[in-house]
């Protein structure tokens, strides 16, 4: 799924997720995801808010991470989008999402025939 970032400010920098994309990958009866920020895995809390009008995402490692890659929105500038991708059991990874690429799994190496 694609997801953008989300400022409330300086030092609040989280992910926007979309309500149709709460309503299709994350169940009310759930508190916690775990996030996969490259090497960095940590448990983020969703408040109750979230199913209900505000589908965002906040937390101080996901902010210092998304900022220390540069991928905070800039003022005047559109939100960075993101691919969150399912990773297991309220799990999903976060990468930066490549323009022109549909699927990674459908790159195919230069080298092959």
């Amino acid at each position: 799924m694609v997801v953008k970032t989300h400022s409330k400010g300086r030092g609040l920098t989280g992910l926007h997720v979309g309500s149709t994309n709460v309503r299709r990958y994350f169940p009310k009866n759930i508190s916690v995801i775990e996030l996969q920020l490259d090497h960095l895995h940590i448990q983020c809390g969703l408040k109750p808010d979230f199913w209900d009008g505000q589908p965002e995402i906040h937390d101080p490692r996901l902010c210092a991470w998304l900022e220390a890659k540069n991928l905070r929105p800039q003022p005047m500038q559109p939100a960075v989008p993101l691919a969150l991708i399912p990773a297991g059991n309220n799990s999903f990874r976060l990468r930066p999402v490549v323009p022109g690429v549909r699927s990674i799994s459908r790159q195919v190496s230069p080298h092959a025939a």
